[in-house]
């Protein structure tokens, strides 16, 4: 049986709206970079070689460990492709920090508060682009990517909030609102990027435009939750929510309910099906723009069109299918359309048929990762929703780590086809675990066709 809602409809319908637009200022502005990776590290590669910077500098360093690893194949490869193992390389760098950092930011939030945590959060986040406004060199674009990774916690704490005022049937719905923001912001950050690398207001930054709006972002988002966003830690709540120093803001439902005492999918099942996922679609997902450069000659605004497109659609899934099916069968309807995606981006040759692929990519968007945070969701109980989220999200985190360098890598070393048929085995893999491995919640399925035969 769900437990009956943890604050008036009121107060609920506040902190979403705040967490819808905090979440989407953030997400618009982290998008920012996707398409410009190609381009922005050709930048510095060719800035660094055209000042004739020492053998010693970060960028040479990693650049010579690279080429070692990749002529220890022995196999003859355009000096292209160096950008993509870079790439690779530096989104495993900040996925694997978040892999680090998000359980301890999850712990901090069950101990401090919701709102406590985010603020320090976006503290971190406003010095990340900061950095990147004034990255002239590589050394500090590094340094931006390292505090970012370290520090990135809205997505998890988001997640936290939603369960914390959410009871059980309506957990996928407001999920689902944290899936909306990902998928309209990858509909505009993408292209709003790609259009802002045009304006050079900088020389010696071509990319400081980019960085500046996205830095005003999220300053903005920053004054918006110290002014808007109320406490909901469960265990600083009296009546409704708490406000910013957890006093009572209003009447509600009080924090302490009965919780399930017993779990039907252990963390470790869900955590392990999210790394595995993540592995592979996140070195899908990190190749993409390097494939449609290569076969396409793809630029920056080719790119963000493309992401655009995929954002558009999954934004639409998330607004209608989505927040109206049981999250168990997200997941499966994503983890199938994953696989033929997979397929199909092995065997692409036109335009026509990638975005055929991306259509399908849409749809794994908008459903695989929202259906597992909703039903890790469901097995964890008020005092420790921060830790079990963030170790979820941790999980995926070391999976976008791994995934993007060993996909690249597989790219480079034995082709596209080669690499995007081992990912679709992969997601034959996903698919055994979610469909044999994952149950429903006892009660949730009940309780959300009843709601909807309501409606």
């Amino acid at each position: 049986m769900a437990t009956a809602p943890p604050v008036s409809a009121a107060q609920r319908r506040k902190v979403l709206k705040v967490l819808f637009i905090s979440l989407l200022l953030d997400l618009i502005s982290f998008t920012f970079i996707l398409p410009l990776f190609p381009k922005l590290l050709e930048f510095y590669r060719d800035h660094e070689t055209a000042r004739g910077a020492s053998s010693s500098s970060i960028l040479s360093q990693i650049l010579t460990g690279l080429n070692t690893y990749k002529n220890s194949f022995a196999k003859p490869i355009n000096d292209r492709y160096d950008i993509v193992l870079l790439g690779g390389a530096l989104g495993s760098l900040f996925s694997l920090l978040q892999a680090f950092a998000s359980p301890v930011i999850g712990v901090l939030s069950d101990k401090y508060g919701r709102r406590t945590a985010l603020l320090w959060s976006m503290a971190g986040n406003i010095l990340s682009v900061a950095l990147w406004v004034a990255a002239t060199d590589f050394r500090t674009f590094l340094a931006s990517r390292v505090v970012g990774g370290l520090s990135e916690g809205n997505v998890q704490l988001a997640m936290a909030i939603a369960t914390d005022i959410s009871d059980e049937s309506q957990r996928g719905a407001t999920m689902a609102l944290v899936g909306v923001c990902f998928s309209i912001a990858f509909t505009f950050g993408p292209a709003l990027g790609a259009w802002l690398s045009t304006i050079t207001s900088v020389a010696a930054n071509p990319f400081a435009s980019a960085a500046a709006f996205s830095l005003f972002l999220i300053v903005t988002e920053t004054v918006y939750l110290y002014f808007s966003l109320p406490e909901t830690l469960p265990g600083k709540i009296v009546n409704g929510i708490a406000n910013g120093n957890g006093a009572a803001d209003g009447p509600g439902v009080k924090a302490t309910q009965k919780e399930r005492t017993t779990r039907t999918n252990s963390h470790f099942l869900l955590n392990s099906t999210h790394f595995v996922f993540i592995l592979f679609f996140s070195g899908m997902e990190f190749s993409l723009p390097f494939m449609t450069y290569d076969l396409f000659s793809y630029g920056s605004k080719d790119t963000g069109r493309l992401l655009g497109f995929i954002g558009l659609i999954a934004s639409v899934l998330q607004g209608s299918v989505v927040r109206r099916t049981h999250p168990l069968r997200v997941v499966q309807m994503g983890v199938v359309s994953c696989t033929i995606a997979f397929f199909l981006l092995g065997r692409v040759d036109s335009q026509r048929g990638l975005y055929g692929a991306a259509a399908l990519l849409a749809v794994t968007s908008a459903t695989v990762v929202t259906g597992l945070n909703s039903l890790s969701s469901f097995e964890a109980g008020s005092g420790e929703r921060g830790e079990k989220l963030g170790n979820h999200r941790g999980f995926g985190q070391a999976g976008r780590a791994l995934g993007p360098l060993l996909f690249c890598t597989l790219y480079w070393w034995a082709g596209r086809e080669t690499a995007y048929a081992a990912g679709s085995a992969g997601m034959v893999a996903v698919c055994a675990l979610v469909f044999s491995g994952l149950k429903v919640p006892p009660g949730t399925e009940t309780v959300r066709k009843s709601k909807a035969k309501t409606k």
